[in-house]
């Protein structure tokens, strides 16, 4: 078959935002109309896939198009019971009651989630490869990884709302102990005047006409609208502040509270800051990590001259104390990542992408322990959190038997504890 054909599929399938396994492209390409069957792998592939499997390939082929009467019909009724389903099962984030009750309410904290991998060094036995190059040494090296995910799916609403309350749960725990605060549906409750705390989310920021600050903050009871004076000292600190962080607000009502059109007049401004009692965790011996991240295997504009250099670095005494490499995310350069991508791209097939990476990959000394996470030119789901690489990646990758695991998770090496995120939805901000 020719190449030009393969490629041509593996980049209508990327404009499409899917990748496709080898199988597929081949299957694809040889039918007698390729462009017909990838509009149909298309249409029969499952929401939540990212990958176009040979089995999605055979079923589009070997099952006949939908009528133009019989596609409309399907896409209505669809379209009719997902409203209906949103409608039932989708309540407000705030008042949702499916899930643990918040210490606002004197329930529990809500559960984390747990890792498909916890306990990493256990995993390991204790069987740690290591050599007497440099300073590494056989049996001393300690890690475990947490904060994976089991989902490879898109989740569900359910998820979305533990995510908030997770993190909303998190951060308030730091910011109890330093104010009186009082849920928001109290806090609503109380006669004007009164003075009031309030620990809870950003969902809005806005300035009024007079300049001043009016923020929206919510908890697990409800939204509660907290104004503050341009002023205030702290005010200059609103403009910078993020939607979904979680603060904490001293202040007084107003004197209508009691009508339900209150407001907290801010006196003071709390975030959860790093505790002044905190102190560094540090390791019992000498000893360090590496961390890199954007390798983009495959795009032309690949460095491959940059990593041989970091390759043969880690050989040398100056790197002896070197002993993990932790890789936060974008080992290849993906495909249909972004629009005319495959123009940029030296190698067309991800799979072909992540072989190579697996081939850069061995030039890292052998006794090296490795951690990886994806990032969001990775062939997982670009929604965070995203969840580890599939079986079929994983083998792919299988040099120095890495420990692969979801972004973000936590990396505690030698008793040290690194959070490794890609950190892509920065780019929102």
């Amino acid at each position: 078959m020719p190449r030009e054909s393969t490629v041509r599929i593996v980049r209508e399938l990327a404009d499409r935002g899917y990748n496709a396994d080898r199988e597929a492209v081949t299957l694809l390409a040889g039918a007698p109309d390729p462009s017909r069957a990838i509009e149909r792998a298309v249409e029969t592939a499952p929401d939540d896939a990212l990958v176009l499997s040979a089995e999605h390939a055979r079923e589009a082929l070997d099952k006949p198009p939908l009528s133009a009467d019989q596609n409309e019909n399907r896409t209505d009724s669809t379209a009719l019971g997902s409203a209906a389903e949103n409608a039932q099962d989708n309540p407000p984030v705030s008042t949702a009651n499916d899930y643990s009750k918040s210490p606002d309410n004197g329930g529990g904290s809500a559960v984390e989630t747990k890792g498909s991998r916890q306990g990493g060094a256990a995993d390991s036995g204790g069987e740690t490869a290591g050599s007497a190059e440099g300073g590494r040494r056989e049996g001393e090296q300690d890690i475990a990884v947490s904060g994976d995910i089991l989902s490879r799916g898109t989740g569900e609403y359910g998820d979305f709302v533990a995510v908030f309350r997770d993190r909303y749960e998190t951060l308030a725990g730091k910011l109890r102990g330093r104010v009186n605060h009082r849920p928001t549906d109290a806090v609503a409750s109380m006669p004007g005047g009164s003075d009031a705390a309030i620990i809870g989310m950003v969902a809005e920021i806005r300035s009024t006409a007079s300049g001043h600050w009016l923020i929206e903050l919510e908890d697990t009871n409800g939204t509660f609208p907290c104004l503050v004076m341009k002023d205030r000292e702290f005010a200059s600190a609103v403009p910078t502040m993020l939607h979904d962080e979680v603060v904490a607000v001293e202040g007084t009502l107003s004197d209508d509270n009691g009508d339900g059109d209150g407001i907290l007049f801010v006196d003071a401004l709390h975030f959860p800051d790093v505790p002044r009692t905190h102190s560094p965790s540090t390791a019992d011996r000498e000893v360090s990590a590496a961390l890199i991240s954007d390798v983009h295997v495959g795009s032309q504009e690949f460095r491959a001259d940059a990593w041989a250099r970091f390759a043969d670095w880690l050989h040398t005494d100056e790197a002896a104390d070197v002993e993990y490499l932790l890789i936060a995310g974008d080992m290849v350069e993906g495909v249909g990542v972004y629009p005319d991508q495959d123009e940029e791209l030296d190698i067309v097939d991800i799979y072909d992408q992540y072989e190579q990476f697996a081939e850069y990959l061995k030039d890292v000394p052998g006794e090296m322990e490795i951690v990886m996470i994806p990032g969001n030119h990775d062939a997982v789901r670009l929604a965070e959190p995203q969840p580890a690489f599939d079986e079929e990646l994983r083998e792919i990758m299988a040099a120095h038997d890495a420990r692969i695991s979801a972004n973000p998770s936590t990396v505690t090496v030698e008793g040290v504890s690194v959070l490794m995120y890609h950190g892509v939805s920065l780019d929102e901000l």
